[in-house]
């Protein structure tokens, strides 16, 4: 991944993308005692916005509480701007933001006590996250081999680091296999979520997902059960049986990275049609035109980087200095 920024902000500090270094010895970097968020920006008629920014970065700090981390360096406020002048600065209209809280130091003893606390922004612009025709034609997937945490055992709600290993190591092996993406069972052996996306099947234009409880709660999963319900559609939070999926009309996935996107075979069986199905289509177009600033609707959600005439920032204080 080539990553074209020119600045980022760390500990406080706007600086040149190129200056960014931390010691070898930080101990986030060792146990995975860290939390980040994953966000995009997108063009609007109006210029860059960020999508539920704020939204995001409650999650964030949530994620950083549920972690152990007492009181954070910044201000929610300060974070907020650091974010929007951050797009400001590199110029970028679409692009993905990934804020990350870690250890500056301590924390070598296994223990989140006595530890300093300090975090970065970076942007950088951002491709088709499960390739280019995933749009359309959806995606091949299986039920790997990996089950999802035990949510006593990694804290499921919060955006930790090291819970991504799981992840990683599901969606390599279904790599290796010729897939696109991996879904992953609950401890129970029932469907949970996907490597980095949440997942709906639909049956008889009833719409299901798998209950939160054993899931990351995503701002996506959230943002088309709203869009969904809005539209008529009715929505169930349910178990999900692995056999469920194969005989759905659609099973679809929702994420910050993917979006929203089909899932056209799953363990060598054809889903549906075996492409896009007609419902995930209309949500594809419906989240397309919100997070595009085309929907006044959900203009809640949109955090503008500039005034319509695009030079002015928002009536935000810089963070510069």
């Amino acid at each position: 991944m080539a990553f074209d920024s020119k600045y980022l902000w760390l500990d406080g500090k706007f600086i040149p993308f190129e200056d960014a270094k931390l010691h070898f010895l930080t101990s986030s970097f060792h146990y995975g005692t860290s939390v980040f968020e994953g966000i995009r920006s997108y063009s609007t008629p109006n210029g860059p916005a960020i999508f539920r920014l704020k939204d995001h970065l409650d999650r964030l700090i949530k994620s950083a509480k549920i972690l152990g981390f007492e009181e954070l360096p910044y201000t929610f406020d300060e974070i907020y701007d650091a974010t929007l002048e951050l797009v400001k600065m590199n110029g970028m209209e679409e692009c993905y933001i990934r804020p990350l809280v870690y250890i500056k130091e301590g924390g070598w003893n296994l223990s989140v006590i006595n530890i300093k606390i300090d975090m970065g922004i970076a942007v950088w612009k951002w491709t088709n996250y499960l390739g280019e025709n995933a749009l359309h034609s959806g995606v091949r997937a299986n039920v790997s081999s990996f089950p999802r945490h035990h949510l006593n055992i990694m804290m499921t709600k919060g955006k930790i680091s090291g819970n991504y290993v799981n992840s990683v190591m599901a969606k390599s092996e279904s790599l290796r296999g010729g897939f696109d993406e991996a879904i992953m069972l609950d401890p129970n052996g029932n469907v949970s979520e996907c490597t980095g996306e949440n997942i709906f099947i639909v049956r008889d234009n009833i719409i299901y997902t798998t209950p939160r409880n054993s899931v990351l709660e995503g701002l996506t999963r959230d943002s088309i059960m709203t869009i969904a319900a809005d539209l008529g559609y009715i929505i169930k939070e349910e178990v999900i049986t692995r056999d469920q999926l194969y005989i759905s009309d659609e099973v679809f996935v929702t994420g910050t990275a993917a979006e929203v996107i089909a899932l056209s075979e799953i363990d060598y069986r054809k889903i549906g049609t075996g492409k896009t199905g007609p419902v995930c289509a209309i949500l594809q177009k419906a989240y397309s035109d919100v997070i595009h600033g085309l929907n006044k609707k959900y203009e809640g959600w949109i955090d503008y980087i500039y005034l319509e005439s695009g030079k002015e920032i928002l009536n935000r204080r810089s963070v510069l200095g």
